[in-house]
């Protein structure tokens, strides 16, 4: 009996010591914000009409791909080749006419929220010594492609770069001509059957079909459920959550998984551990479609982190030609945010300094039309850029290893604090 007073008065003074601690109401107080957010998040997807670039009369001309059927893409391939074989024959050799996905040749939609490709195209000529091996490349995955076509089956972007190493000598090499391949057949990438290896891991309330197989997101322990790396095999969505949690590192959503912050606070947790993949970016959006819930991001106090927030939202300057498909809409900043570090007060051996380049990329990320869109982010971004300070998800450990889930992440909800 003494042993249990004791371990009781230690647990009472920790919690005197948690910054904040005693600011937090009860639960169901928390909750309830929690389900007004969920509430007015469903009734905006419910009322308001998903705009495309169709609907809106642009400047200039833009190019976005769909999602084609493995005969379509044949056909495409298959046309293509004629089309070649035709100009070879007629003595005028052969090139690729490829949509340039240059930064000059991107632009940011601000009805759209997005980033999308402008409809500039490059030559990619074959009796040239620059672009010579390009073209070769080019014209072995499309080759590549057609026999996935034929085999229906699924291979790893990995698989591809070993087909012919010595032709693609570095599988980034690969990696690119097979973006350009998808805005030349005008179709998305997994339409190609040519998926990443899993990297994202989703846990929490949700219940899925992964290829016929139902998945309990709540029975599959600490590590979680690995994202499928093809989408199509995902369906029948189901889920009694009130938010998404959008996670950037895997220690956070470790912490998360560990101390089921899911069943006190009911959401779907998912992370692709670092920069987003197409899988995760895919998955994030298919539930926020179908589920009709907000999305809260955990991310790094620092460019980087809220660069990978952006990705997410409005995509990624690389894959711009997809970010219809790709782009998960009104994504919120939760945390940790540069005016957190103060206001938590993050003890400054927790804090980074800005490196030079941080510095730059902060300033350069100012500077871009999608952070100037939110007042929000710019006071964020200026405000990281002026202290010069950076902070990582783990500064919190500093007041204990549970304080992101006990203290930090309810207080947060209750005030109704993101952007």
């Amino acid at each position: 009996m003494a042993d249990k007073k004791k371990r009781r008065r230690i647990d009472d003074d920790d919690d005197k010591q948690l910054p904040f601690k005693n600011d937090l109401k009860p639960d169901s107080v928390i909750l309830r914000t929690v389900k007004d957010l969920s509430s007015s998040s469903s009734a905006s997807s419910s009322s308001s009409k998903t705009l495309t670039l169709q609907d809106l009369s642009l400047s200039s001309a833009c190019r976005e791909v769909s999602d084609l059927s493995l005969s379509s893409v044949q056909f495409n391939i298959e046309s293509l080749v004629l089309k070649i074989a035709t100009s070879i024959l007629s003595g005028h050799g052969f090139s690729f006419d490829v949509p340039s996905r240059s930064a000059a040749n991107q632009l940011y939609v601000p009805e759209l929220d997005r980033i999308v490709l402008k409809d500039k195209t490059s030559v990619r000529p074959y009796a040239n010594i620059s672009t010579v091996r390009k073209t070769t490349i080019t014209t072995r995955v499309l080759q590549l492609i057609h026999q996935l076509c034929i085999k229906n089956i699924h291979v790893t972007k990995r698989d591809l770069f070993y087909t012919d190493v010595k032709l693609f000598q570095d599988q980034t090499q690969s990696d690119s001509v097979l973006d350009d391949v998808s805005c030349m057949l005008g179709c998305t990438r997994s339409s190609l059957n040519v998926v990443a290896a899993e990297k994202g891991v989703v846990v929490g309330r949700l219940i899925f079909s992964d290829n016929g197989d139902m998945i309990d997101c709540t029975k599959m322990g600490m590590g979680g459920k690995a994202i499928p790396p093809n989408i199509d095999r995902v369906g029948d969505m189901q889920s009694d959550a009130l938010f998404i949690l959008l996670v950037e590192k895997d220690a956070a959503y470790m912490r998360l998984a560990e101390d089921r912050f899911y069943n006190r606070f009911p959401c779907i947790i998912v992370t692709a551990k670092g920069q987003p993949d197409v899988a995760t970016r895919l998955f994030l959006r298919k539930m926020k479609m179908e589920l009709k819930l907000p999305v809260l991001a955990l991310v790094d106090s620092d460019p980087y982190g809220l660069k990978i927030l952006s990705v997410y939202g409005c995509g990624s300057k690389n894959m711009s030609y997809d970010s219809a498909n790709l782009t998960t809409p009104d994504i919120k900043w939760l945390g940790i945010r540069p005016s957190d570090l103060d206001k938590y007060k993050i003890p400054e051996q927790c804090r980074l300094p800005m490196t030079e380049q941080d510095i730059k990329t902060g300033k350069d990320m100012l500077e871009e039309d999608f952070v100037k869109k939110n007042p929000g982010w710019v006071e964020e971004l200026t405000l990281m850029v002026k202290t010069k300070q950076k902070a990582e998800i783990q500064a919190l450990s500093s007041f204990g290893f549970q304080y992101l889930t006990e203290v930090y992440l309810p207080l947060k909800l209750q005030e109704k604090d993101w952007l």
